[in-house]
């Protein structure tokens, strides 16, 4: 089978399924694992992807108010490449190339090629995904065996976490400048670590919040998990808004409670990584119950 990818976390659960060879085109965003990084790119940032995160956040907002993409398809790619499934999505007009761009563009192949959207929105869709995929690509028992482990990895946090002897406030930071809370999976996953998510919407969008709801909402732990950005750019980005008096207000923050981690990769993207994200999750939650990731995965503001 030739499959196109145009969602990183599409090209990770291909891969999680033993599937990389028969990979002919991912997105520019695709670098895990790490043969990914070796295929035809398909797509491309029409946005400036290197300004602050205010600059970006400007960027997007307008592309989308004028209704311009903000990534673009190679389409002569797409004809070369020839594929027999093309995995898209349609849940965020900011995370890959259009749906309908991507729609018109596979009217230039012959036949009738499948085009399937992922549209995961909990953690149970996550798995559900997996095995769409599996299904798809005929490799349904290794999808089965994969989403087995990830259940039992989810089990054995919630488990654990069901120990401790508080539930701190959280936020979740998905944007930085403005800031964001998280949706969709994340605060179920705050849940399952052990804690509540004071600003996020469950199963829903992320949404932008104002500093005055963030300082009402006083979390005891502030996670930074910006999307698309990795640990130690998320800690950069983080100092353009440690000067607002409604940060130093926080209880997070007098209590040495912040944390930065890579939201790219644990946290954004729905596939098989997002089992990791949780783990990591509920160690900025319960440092004593759960053991530390890796410093590039996880660090504690003021330690960087």
């Amino acid at each position: 089978m030739r499959i196109v990818s145009l969602l990183p976390s599409a090209t990770e659960i291909v891969c999680a399924l033993g599937l990389a060879d028969e990979l002919v085109a991912v997105t520019h965003e695709c670098d895990y694992p790490p043969e990914a990084r070796d295929k035809p790119a398909i797509t491309a940032s029409a946005l400036d992807q290197a300004g602050d995160s205010a600059t970006i956040d400007r960027l997007v907002a307008g592309s989308l108010h004028e209704h311009r993409g903000i990534y673009t398809l190679d389409e002569r790619l797409l004809s070369e490449v020839r594929p027999d499934l093309i995995l898209t999505q349609e849940l965020c007009d900011v995370c890959a190339v259009s749906y309908s761009e991507v729609e018109r563009a596979a009217r230039i192949l012959p036949g009738e090629t499948p085009m399937v959207s992922l549209e995961p929105r909990t953690l149970g869709d996550i798995l559900d995904t997996i095995m769409l995929v599996g299904r798809l690509t005929g490799h349904e028992e290794t999808a089965a065996g994969v989403v087995a482990r990830l259940r039992a990895r989810i089990a054995a946090v919630a488990a654990r976490a069901r120990t401790a002897a508080t539930r701190p406030r959280v936020y979740c930071m998905e944007w930085i400048d403005p800031p964001f809370g998280a949706g969709h999976w994340i605060p179920e996953m705050v849940h399952l670590a052990g804690s509540e998510d004071v600003l996020g919407r469950e199963g829903e969008p992320s949404a932008r919040v104002t500093w005055p709801e963030v300082a009402a909402a006083a979390p005891d732990v502030v996670v930074v998990m910006p999307c698309g950005f990795d640990t130690e750019r998320a800690a950069r980005e983080l100092a353009a808004v440690q000067d607002r008096p409604e940060w130093h207000g926080l209880p997070a923050v007098a209590r040495g409670a912040v944390w930065v981690t890579n939201g790219s990769a644990y946290f954004s993207r729905p596939g098989p990584r997002m089992v990791d994200g949780l783990e990591i999750l509920a160690h900025a939650l319960h440092a004593d119950l759960f053991p530390a990731p890796p410093a590039r995965d996880l660090r504690k503001v003021g330690t960087l």
